[in-house]
């Protein structure tokens, strides 16, 4: 089980942004702040505004901001959009019918577990992560 750099980024993002509540932050300062690709955090900041955990504002003074407080934004809702894909193991996906590990017992088991997982992270929000910022290398809130 692995997450992809999409999902990082989009927990970054939207870190980022709670870390600034009282302004309209920008792709290219959370990409300068986290060092990473301006056009990589830009599909991600779409995907995010789409799926209702970003605002939008468009303009000369545009930006993004939270679409809803950090404690109604669920880690899990983050990673089911961002890892629409995601799979304990390729016996879930498309090569199932060719792995001993698709046996009943053993997917039953493999189910459980990613269910856990998933209401491990349901049982937390992005306001659990946004309690410190400066661990993602985010500064105090700009004036």
């Amino acid at each position: 089980m692995r997450l992809t750099q999409f999902s990082e980024y989009a927990l970054r993002l939207l870190v980022f942004a709670a870390a600034h509540p009282d302004r309209l932050v920008t792709v290219e300062e959370a990409a300068a702040s986290f060092g990473i690709s301006r056009t990589h955090l830009m599909k991600v900041a779409n995907l995010l505004v789409r799926q209702d955990f970003l605002k939008g504002v468009r303009g000369r003074s545009g930006g993004l901001m939270l679409a809803r407080q950090p404690e109604h934004i669920s880690l899990g809702a983050i990673i089911r959009v961002t890892e629409p894909a995601f799979s304990v193991v390729e016996c879930f996906g498309e090569a199932e019918g060719r792995s001993l590990l698709s046996l009943d017992r053993w997917r039953g088991i493999l189910s459980a577990a990613m269910e856990a997982f998933e209401a491990e992270l349901d049982r937390h929000s992005l306001r659990d992560l946004a309690a410190d910022p400066a661990r993602f290398g985010i500064g105090p809130p700009a004036a």
